[in-house]
């Protein structure tokens, strides 16, 4: 009894020194995120924001971009950072070749979470401001951009992307506990569609070209979760079965 006290308190220990690790590594990537916020404020505005008129509605709109913008830089670099600390804590109760494979969601779920916001901020919202900016025009609107407004709005549609895309992983990651079944993603498939087709629909402008630009790959990702679910069940009975035969000889 004194044992397990003495483990469960060296447990939360741990606990206790990752979380200082990880908000540590956040607030020192704030300070490099306060240090590129401006440059990548100018990155943004020329690359997307070049041909609109952007302005200041208020005189702590141009901070709270600013601060968007830097806790934005301290997440995305803090992120594998922070995953990697999970693995370490859930580490010990896995198998060796079940830490190997954990390992490995690390570097796929930045990957996928760069894709995304890539996928958004190149692909979708460049044409959803030149639909609206081409709507406007057709009704004799002047265009008047707040730049907080302006900045929430890209944020609003490419963040949901990005972690939309981080799907396989998470398909991944609740196969390997046994939560989640291909057989479940599969009976859900047409649900499924139903759902990534209204996603596109809204984050998209509305006409069909646009919307099914955006829905294939949503949809795309889906069929990859079903496939490496499948993969990753079978491989897991197979396993199982191996352990069973061993276990009766």
């Amino acid at each position: 009894m004194e044992q397990r006290e003495q483990s469960f308190s060296e447990h939360l220990g741990e606990l206790r020194r990752r979380i200082v690790w990880m908000v540590f590594t956040f607030f020192v990537t704030l300070i490099v995120g306060f240090i590129f916020a401006m440059d990548i404020f100018h990155w943004i505005r020329e690359t997307t924001f070049s041909d609109l008129a952007i302005n200041a509605f208020s005189p702590s709109d141009s901070i709270k971009v600013y601060m968007q913008i830097s806790f934005i830089i301290a997440f995305v670099i803090t992120s594998p950072v922070i995953l990697y600390h999970i693995w370490q804590f859930v580490r010990p109760g896995l198998h060796p070749k079940e830490q190997k494979a954990t390992l490995l969601y690390i570097p796929a779920s930045v990957l996928l979470f760069i894709c995304g916001l890539s996928f958004g901020y190149f692909a979708v919202f460049p044409f959803l401001i030149q639909f609206m900016t081409s709507i406007n025009e057709q009704m004799g609107i002047v265009e008047v951009y707040g730049v907080y407004q302006a900045f929430g709005f890209l944020l609003n549609i490419v963040f949901p992307i990005a972690l939309f895309f981080e799907l396989p992983v998470v398909v991944l990651f609740l196969t390997s506990l046994g939560i989640l079944k291909p057989i479940y993603l599969i009976k859900a498939r047409r649900y499924a569609y139903l759902l990534m087709v209204i996603i596109a629909a809204v984050i998209s402008p509305p006409d069909f070209v646009s919307n099914i630009l955006v829905a294939i790959p949503l949809i795309l990702l889906y069929e990859v979760s079903i496939w490496l679910s499948t993969w990753l069940y079978h491989r897991m009975e197979k396993r199982n079965q191996m352990n069973q035969l061993e276990d009766e000889n």
